[in-house]
């Protein structure tokens, strides 16, 4: 069962292509639907589009809580696995489902009984709260079935593993897009619901990889107990867990209190502004894919390697991140560039909201370079339970977004914001290359210091 998919001694170059490649397809396939919802939804009117936006915020906040608690749990997990300790792992594996599911179920309660304040302490209007609780009601009563799959598919990645759970997310996908023109405009016997239609299919799809996801832990990982689990263990795998997955949490989190934040500001200047950041927000994660899935698998890798003593292989594979994040990125703005007033034409026919998006292409895409190098050092850094080291980027990245694009919004309106934006990426980046050099001279040390041991045993 150990290193059954080469963590430990495969390439590293290898490895890191053969896990990040399948998830960068499933998380392709993932947000090319949920593009299409977006653009199902346009269909219904800028009110709508602009509604759909104003909840963003809370959707990136309930899957970046998601994607924190995986980051813990695959970082703790792959330290297990790197031991060879399958028996710990998948007991700390079902203890941290229970975790998921405890969490997000409080979440659920909570954002259900509190739709009306917080959006209109975002800004929306009376026209525009009709859309949103349409769709967050339904919305919240299907995320215990996105969340626990994206934990349970982090423990998935955390063994090397990340074909099967990219393989269920473009079925998720599919179905999501395939649902979703079906709910929304109520085509042959389905009915028509509107906005609320895009969250029931979303809550469709994610039941799919609710079920598949605890089938492969139970079966094909054997990562899934169903044994009463002791309880003062479980809380103990709790602390282990939330030690990494907070911060990761936290700082998952403060993309989307970002996004408010700049929604806020918008909303001062127009609905249509407030439509295209919506719109933009959803190709951000698309043109990021690459990143997205190189960060994801690099968590795990560092975890494993780091415990089974493998420096080298750590240092490699920071290195290659890093190249990766310029080159790609650099290459997409070139085409972003090229293509933006097209690509708007896409989301929206109103010549304003088109005009705004436009320009969120041409500006902050090209400062995606610096942030993907950023997700990359952040996610070593977790593998190498470093967590609060993790956090400080992110806090940075918040406090320079709010604060230069309050400046930019106030000089010079939505372009200002937009500068401001990727001004706090670039500056961000800067810092992140600084972690890395550091966590490259250490592993440097380190590695000298083993061939120092191995020429005195010889």
């Amino acid at each position: 069962m150990k290193d059954k998919h080469g963590l430990l001694s495969a390439p590293v170059s290898q490895v890191m292509t053969t896990m990040a490649v399948p998830m960068g397809y499933g998380l392709l396939a993932v947000l090319g639907f949920s593009l299409v919802d977006t653009y199902f939804v346009s269909l219904l009117g800028t009110q709508a589009l602009a509604a759909i936006s104003f909840t963003f915020p809370v959707t990136f906040f309930v899957t970046a809580l998601a994607m924190g608690l995986g980051t813990g749990l695959s970082a703790c997990l792959a330290r297990l696995l790197g031991q060879g300790q399958h028996q710990d792992a998948a007991r700390l594996t079902s203890d941290g489902l229970l975790l998921a599911l405890t969490t997000v179920l409080v979440v659920a309660i909570i954002g259900i009984n509190n739709i009306q304040p917080l959006f209109r302490l975002l800004g929306a209007t009376d026209t525009l709260m009709v859309y949103i609780e349409d769709y967050m009601f339904y919305w919240y009563i299907a995320i215990p079935f996105l969340v626990i799959p994206m934990v349970g598919n982090a423990a998935i990645r955390a063994t090397g593993d990340t074909k099967t759970p990219s393989r269920v997310m473009i079925i998720a996908g599919f179905m999501n897009g395939l649902l979703d023109p079906l709910l929304i405009f109520g085509i042959g016997p389905f009915p028509e619901l509107g906005v609320k239609g895009a969250a029931i299919a979303s809550g469709l799809s994610w039941l799919i990889t609710f079920a598949v996801a605890l089938y492969l832990l139970r079966y094909r990982q054997q990562l899934l107990l169903l044994t009463k689990p002791n309880l003062a263990n479980m809380l103990k795998n709790w602390r282990k867990i939330a030690a990494i997955g907070l911060p990761a949490s936290l700082t998952n989190m403060l993309s989307p209190v970002n996004n408010a934040f700049v929604m806020w500001q918008l909303a001062a200047f127009s609905t249509t502004a407030v439509a295209a950041y919506g719109a933009g927000t959803r190709l951000e994660a698309i043109l990021l894919v690459g990143m997205i899935a190189v960060s994801s698998m690099l968590a795990p890798f560092i975890a494993q390697n780091s415990a089974a003593n493998n420096p080298q292989r750590c240092l490699t594979a920071i290195k290659l991140a890093i190249r990766y994040s310029l080159i790609s990125q650099l290459a997409i703005y070139l085409v972003i560039a090229i293509t933006a007033p097209y690509i708007a034409t896409l989301f929206s026919d109103d010549a304003v909201v088109i005009g705004h998006l436009s320009l969120y292409l041409y500006i902050i895409p090209a400062s995606f370079a610096m942030q993907g190098i950023m997700m990359a050092v952040a996610s070593s850094l977790n593998g190498f339970n470093r967590p609060m080291s993790a956090l400080s980027l992110s806090v940075l990245r918040s406090l320079l977004i709010i604060s230069l694009s309050s400046v930019g919004g106030y000089y010079y309106g939505e372009k200002g914001i937009f500068f401001g934006i990727a001004s706090a990426n670039v500056l961000v980046g800067l810092l992140a290359l600084y972690y890395a050099q550091q966590l490259q001279n250490e592993l440097r040390n380190k590695l000298g210091d083993q061939l120092e041991n191995e020429l005195q045993l010889k």
